[in-house]
């Protein structure tokens, strides 16, 4: 059989076990069963001919089975294989100790081997307090009053405290915790809500202890560069993005780079590509270049830990190695079926993983599209060198491939995917070998290491350079309807632009209007928006659910009086603004969604001081205070009168008053109250006016404040995002005329509260929101104070 045919083959089974698991994972087991039985007879009755045909052949070659058929046969059969392991698997997830744990809802003991690293979820859990994580594993053993009895069963651990942070994969731990049901689809046996330390009873396999040395000494080895380099490094060498900045995950999502982040084909091929090289240069034969470029690869897969990603492509470049070994005609298509085929049999939950569907759909699209189009611009274009066109092509065939995919997934467009992987490609080899070279030597040479290091770091600056660039470019993510209408329009516009870019004319049009459109998004945009605007005096960021806002304190420069849930959403704050140096930043208390986004603060800018309320002193500021010790930043601990001057704003410090948590009449109610009471309270004065910006205080605090004696403010930032929990002689004793108030949208905490905005109502107060305005700028006009809300 022909390579071509051969490929025509493959792809259909591939395709149709890929849609049956992806049909039968939300189904039951019996669903699944019948599908198979049937498909499996399916193809025993088309079968039956075939054997027939050897001794009467009623058309085509004598003694065999027109291709039709064969194709027939192959997609039943796949078809029934698949079937049959999706309810196998569906059937093992719903059965057993484990599963009635999860319907009575129960707690028990249970021996775990873990499958995966424990990934850290960021910002504060619901139910945990400090770090968190999820971790994938699998319960081996349970303990219950009826006795121990041993099972196998697929779980994730939500976790918390830093003890897991080290754990490696393969580790054999016990744990008790409270088993829920997953999500439907998952295969996973149960969720389990794990409070408690794990106590490991055995360490990890050797090959992950290895693996987890090598890492580890990345890690170490990256220390010498900064910051978002430092955590960036790992992430394109290994996929190990836990101390990625979450601001450069942000600019890598909206540019469209974040799959060089992911381990895939790209890293084995850089990879196994340099041992070929190699191996060329040392005149080593095609077989053993061959076996060099395996055992490279194997190396890599190992350091990277075996994921869906370097799984796929540690298969597809095993089968393009044999090929290149053995001197035959290689099909890559050929072999993406085949891979794709082997993994959803395999594991038939990666057909519900858009991971998964866009790593396939970006290897097809440089399969299939990229040869074409290179071969089209050298034809068109002939001065063009070859490996100009093919650089071009690549991620141009690859981001065709997965747009369908990120329509469903998140609804958008990345038109600036295509350039901004264009400029980035060149400097991932580079930080690729170099980063997998100073894995290799950390752990006996760490000098070394880090000198291998430095260049990578020249090479991720870079990139992340590219992807800050790309992030922030007019249009970069074009909203576009998600789900099922959005793939329907998409199907509708690929073949109009299709028909538009054929005709060299309508190509010149289209083009000329494209350039208009840009021309007026970069030039009109600025004057239409007047973002930032002119004058602006304080900014409270559209931070989701969270507080994040500025204080301008002249030049580029502003105080940042919390940091919001999330670092990417206040640095983008703060670029929106020109913020490049913060003399100073206020925590008003220590919880996640007024302190998790503080790392986003930091990113590129300097910073002078950290003032901190007593609430500071507890235990939910520890991640902050590691942050801060790990940065080196000076602190201070409010006291109302403290005082400060930066450029037009003045900022005195009027609360607390109070004890620390724990005492004093301003700490009622439960431990949460308590901290939001110990917010710092801060009054902020200018030649125009005046503001109180409040933190989450609540009826007590607010009702000490009331006692001691409220400053006036013409603008109040409401308390706690708009609770109903105030006083209700609060805002009418601030005598505002304006509050603003810092929700996120559709938040599952009912803020701000329909009584809160019934008694601003009553008095006047008019009422700005993040949740439905987006940023909202205090701004100096006529002499007076306004508002200006951005817009969502």
């Amino acid at each position: 059989m022909t390579a071509p045919a051969l490929s025509l083959q493959l792809v259909p089974p591939a395709l149709v076990s890929w849609a049956v698991a992806l049909v039968l994972l939300g189904c039951p087991a019996p669903v699944g069963a019948v599908v198979g039985a049937v498909a499996a007879v399916g193809a025993l009755l088309v079968a039956a001919p075939v054997r027939r045909a050897g001794v009467r052949p009623l058309r085509g070659t004598p003694g065999r089975a027109p291709a039709g058929r064969n194709a027939l046969i192959a997609v039943l059969g796949c078809a029934a294989a698949t079937a049959a392991t999706v309810a196998f698997r569906v059937h093992a997830a719903d059965t057993g100790p484990v599963a009635d744990l999860v319907r009575k809802g129960g707690s028990a003991t249970a021996e775990a081997v873990l499958t995966d690293d424990p990934r850290e979820i960021r910002g504060r859990a619901p139910a945990f307090r400090g770090e968190s994580f999820v971790v994938p594993a699998r319960i081996e053993a349970v303990t219950t009053a009826a006795g121990r009895t041993r099972v196998r069963a697929a779980v994730v651990l939500l976790t918390a405290g830093k003890e897991w942070r080290p754990l490696l994969p393969s580790q054999r731990i016990a744990i008790r915790g409270r088993f829920g049901p997953a999500e439907s689809g998952e295969l996973l046996a149960a969720v389990v809500l794990v409070r408690d330390p794990p106590k490991v009873l055995s360490g990890p396999s050797g090959l992950q202890n290895a693996a987890g040395v090598l890492r580890a000494g990345l890690r170490t080895a990256a220390d010498v560069l900064p910051p978002d380099r430092r955590g960036l490094l790992p992430g394109l060498v290994v996929g190990d993005v836990s101390r990625m900045d979450e601001g450069v995950k942000a600019d890598f999502k909206a540019a469209g780079l974040s799959h060089l982040t992911a381990v895939s084909g790209a890293n084995l091929a850089i990879v196994a590509g340099a041992a070929v090289a190699l191996a060329r240069m040392a005149g080593l034969p095609l077989a053993a270049r061959a076996l060099l470029a395996v055992l490279a690869m194997l190396a890599f897969a190992v350091i990277a830990r075996p994921s869906p990603s370097v799984l796929r492509a540690l298969l597809m470049g095993s089968v393009v190695a044999l090929a290149l070994g053995t001197g035959r005609s290689r099909d890559g298509v050929a072999a993406l079926s085949a891979t794709v085929l082997l993994l959803i049999l395999f594991d038939p939950a990666l057909a519900r993983s858009y991971g998964f569907a866009l790593s396939v759909c970006a290897t097809g699209g440089i399969l299939v599209l990229a040869p074409r189009w290179r071969d089209r611009i050298r034809a068109r274009m002939p001065r063009i060198p070859g490996w100009a066109a093919e650089a071009i092509s690549v991620p141009a065939a690859a981001q065709a491939a997965v747009t369908p995919v990120l329509v469903l997934m998140s609804g958008q467009l990345a038109p600036v995917a295509i350039p901004a992987n264009l400029l980035a490609g060149p400097a991932v080899a580079p930080a690729t070998l170099l980063g997998f070279a100073a894995a290799l030597v950390a752990p006996v040479l760490m000098p070394v290491a880090r000198t291998l290091v430095h260049p990578a770091g020249l090479a991720t600056g870079w990139i992340i350079a590219v992807a800050e660039r790309a992030a922030g470019f007019p249009l970069a993510v074009v909203p576009w309807p998600a789900g099922l209408p959005g793939l329907l329009l998409l199907a509708a516009a690929a073949p109009a632009a299709v028909l538009v870019l054929r005709h060299r004319r309508t190509r010149w049009i289209a083009a000329a209007l494209a350039a208009g459109a840009l021309a007026a998004v970069v030039s009109v945009g600025p004057v239409v928006a007047r973002w930032p605007p002119r004058d602006w005096l304080l900014v409270v960021c559209d931070v989701g659910q969270g507080d994040a806002l500025l204080v301008a304190a002249g030049g580029g420069r502003a105080v940042v009086v919390d940091a919001g849930p999330d670092p990417a959403q206040v640095d983008r704050c703060l670029r929106a603004m020109g913020v490049e140096e913060v003399p100073l930043i206020i925590l008003t208390h220590p919880h996640a969604d007024h302190v998790g986004g503080l790392d986003g603060v930091f990113r590129g800018r300097r910073v002078g001081a950290v003032l901190l309320g007593s609430a500071a002193q507890g235990s939910e500021s520890a991640g902050a205070h590691g942050d801060l010790d790990r940065r080196r930043v000076t602190r201070w601990t409010a006291r109302p009168g403290m005082r400060w001057r930066f450029g037009p704003s003045e900022l005195t410090v009027v609360g607390p008053a109070g004890d620390p948590p724990g005492g004093g009449a301003a700490h009622g109610g439960g431990e949460g109250t308590e901290v939001n009471n110990a917010s710092v309270v801060v009054h902020v004065r200018w030649a125009a006016g005046t503001a109180l910006l409040t933190g989450d205080i609540e009826t007590e605090a607010q009702e000490d404040l009331l006692r001691r004696g409220l400053p006036s403010a013409d603008i109040i930032k409401i308390p706690h995002h708009g609770s109903a929990g105030h006083h209700p002689a609060f805002f009418a004793a601030s005598g505002a005329r304006a509050a603003l108030i810092s929700a996120g949208a559709d938040n599952g905490y009912g803020h701000p509260a329909p009584v809160t905005l019934a008694r601003l109502n009553r008095l006047g107060v008019r009422t700005y929101r993040t949740d439905l305005s987006g940023d909202l700028a205090v701004v100096l006009r006529d002499g007076g104070l306004a508002v200006l809300p951005r817009g969502r």
